[in-house]
């Protein structure tokens, strides 16, 4: 692997770029350089909220840092719902990402939308809690605990960065994942996490193991960026150099 690789590192549902702060700091120690967008209307741009929003949307995000900050060869990360963004910008940028990393990520076939990927029973009880809790457009915040962050300090910072998101991006479908499910990757499971509806896919990625797609096991939550950032920086750091 080359000095001074690039990372883009694509954060879940509900979160921001701010979750990836301490993996960035370990890759960025190590020489390489990072950009952990956040997706509109969530994290630090909370203040863009709106029922608008959907899974167009955040694609573009994606595929604007590939065109400004003039991105090549690049590493491209994907926690949670940010697999299903990441999917799509593929059909993008695919010739500039070097390989994908799906940490407990969702990769979709083409057509779907994040509900279908998750499942009726789960999609229900989200659309439930949008109706309740989120004036029929928006999906609440969650408690840190969900992601399985129980350490009472990260925690607390936690809980104090998540964001409503809109549910439109959960309910739109992808029209391609096919550049994304072909592509140099690495799938990372996380052991304890209860992502919804990822136990088939991770099944058929460990069935498709190979030199150029593989597959690694973390024993750790879901927001594993979190509760065990440098074995995550060090699984990066691995597929970056690995050959495709």
């Amino acid at each position: 692997m080359a000095d001074g690789s690039a990372f883009v590192l694509v954060h879940g549902g509900r979160h921001g770029g701010w979750c990836w702060q301490r993996v960035a700091g370990a890759l960025s120690r190590s020489g390489h350089q990072v950009h952990r967008p956040t997706l509109t209307g969530l994290g630090e741009r909370a203040h863009l909220l709106s029922r608008d929003i959907g899974l167009v949307t955040h694609i573009a995000d994606v595929t604007a840092v590939f065109e400004y900050e003039e991105l090549q060869d690049v590493i491209l990360v994907a926690h949670s719902y940010g697999g299903v963004v990441v999917a799509g910008a593929m059909e993008h940028v695919h010739e500039r990402v070097r390989t994908l990393v799906l940490l407990d990520a969702h990769l979709p076939r083409s057509g779907q939308s994040v509900f279908d990927v998750i499942g009726p029973d789960r999609a229900a009880v989200m659309t439930q809690a949008c109706e309740q809790y989120g004036e029929g457009w928006y999906l609440p915040v969650l408690d840190a605990s969900h992601w399985g962050v129980f350490d009472p300090a990260d925690a607390a910072w936690v809980n104090s960065k998540v964001t409503p998101q809109p549910i439109k991006t959960y309910q739109d479908h992808l029209p391609s994942a096919e550049r994304a499910r072909v592509h140099a990757s690495t799938y990372i499971e996380c052991s304890s996490s209860t992502l919804p509806g990822a136990e088939v896919e991770w099944q058929r990625m460990r069935s498709q193991s190979s030199a150029r797609h593989r597959f690694r096991v973390l024993d750790a939550p879901h927001d594993a960026m979190i509760t065990h950032p440098q074995q995550v920086a060090a699984l990066l750091l691995e597929a970056a150099s690995a050959d495709g």
